[in-house]
């Protein structure tokens, strides 16, 4: 992808990073969160944003769509598209308190989630249209633990995971609920354990990756609603899971996961890492910042593109 030296490049991040220069693995990716930046492969950023962000993508033809969180600017948040000559557009301005993500869809709209006294779903065109609305069944008494990264599938229809209520929601094209999938910890019916899902990814045979915020674990349920993998600070060299709150699957089948949280306690902790099935770890990003990354995109691994759009 082109650098995009914008004006937007004057916000200058400072990294210190301490990626294992014997990886063989390496990547290139876009940083979502207090500092949204893409980082190259050789552990330099090669642009950066002024403003802080919920998600974001890169599209095939090295446009960025990000979603912003709410600012002096945008109150209720925004997403805006970014040209790969710098050129900013606005696609939406929230209306109510927050917007939590923006999917490209690969009719070329975009899936935007509000959240607010009434949340919503909608999909709109570039232009923003609206071509489909409906309310989200999720509780409504605390705003920001709503809704998070929405997405459309191949269907039509359209995943949602509500942290609060402790489930990813699945949704028809009219809004109608098709079913949940339930992220409630095995014996804690009181939710004391707080299994919020964050990012729900469908893969397979309608099986969906969902990471578990706050419980520092990530859930694979098979097309039935049951969990057949699931991966704990157990299964890593350190805990690593540190409010994990966005994923990304790779087409090798690998996942990448961020901790949001990562960089708090412990400055070299990874921000970044991607493990296989068997939960071997195989790339790890690390900065030495307090902030985190809230989502983000894998772009290249070891010079290639990643190939189809980007299953986050």
């Amino acid at each position: 992808m082109k650098p995009l030296l914008t004006t937007a490049a004057l916000a200058v991040v400072a990294f210190t990073v301490s990626i294992c220069s014997a990886q063989e693995t390496k990547h290139s990716f876009l940083a979502c969160g207090s500092h949204t930046y893409i980082m190259g492969e050789d552990g330099k950023p090669s642009w950066t944003y002024p403003a802080n962000t919920r998600d974001g993508y890169v599209l095939e033809d090295g446009t960025l769509i990000l979603t912003l969180t709410k600012s002096g600017k945008h109150k209720g948040g925004a997403v805006v598209s970014i040209a790969p000559d710098g050129s900013e557009s606005l696609i939406w301005k929230g209306t109510q308190s927050e917007v939590n993500s923006a999917q490209p869809t690969k009719e070329g709209n975009f899936v935007i989630t509000e959240a607010g006294n009434n949340p919503r779903l909608l999909e709109v065109t570039p232009a923003g249209k609206v071509l489909v609305e409906f309310p989200l069944a999720c509780q409504q008494g605390n705003h920001h633990m709503q809704t998070r990264m929405a997405r459309k599938l191949d269907d039509g229809t359209f995943l949602a995971p509500h942290l609060l209520d402790f489930a990813v929601y699945h949704y028809g094209a009219d809004g109608k609920v098709l079913g949940k999938l339930d992220t409630t910890a095995a014996g804690d019916p009181d939710h004391k354990i707080h299994t919020w899902p964050f990012t729900a990814i469908r893969h397979g045979e309608g099986q969906t990756l969902v990471c578990c915020t706050h419980s520092n674990r990530v859930v694979d349920f098979d097309s039935e609603g049951k969990i057949v993998w699931t991966l704990t600070n157990d299964d890593l060299p350190g805990d690593w899971l540190q409010d994990p709150c966005g994923a990304q699957l790779l087409p090798n089948g690998n996942l990448v996961i961020t901790s949001y949280a990562g960089g708090r306690k412990d400055r070299n902790a990874p921000k970044l890492f991607e493990v296989t099935r068997d939960k071997k770890v195989v790339w790890q990003f690390a900065d030495g910042q307090g902030h985190g990354i809230h989502h983000f995109q894998i772009i290249t691994t070891n010079g290639k593109k990643v190939a189809g759009p980007a299953n986050k």
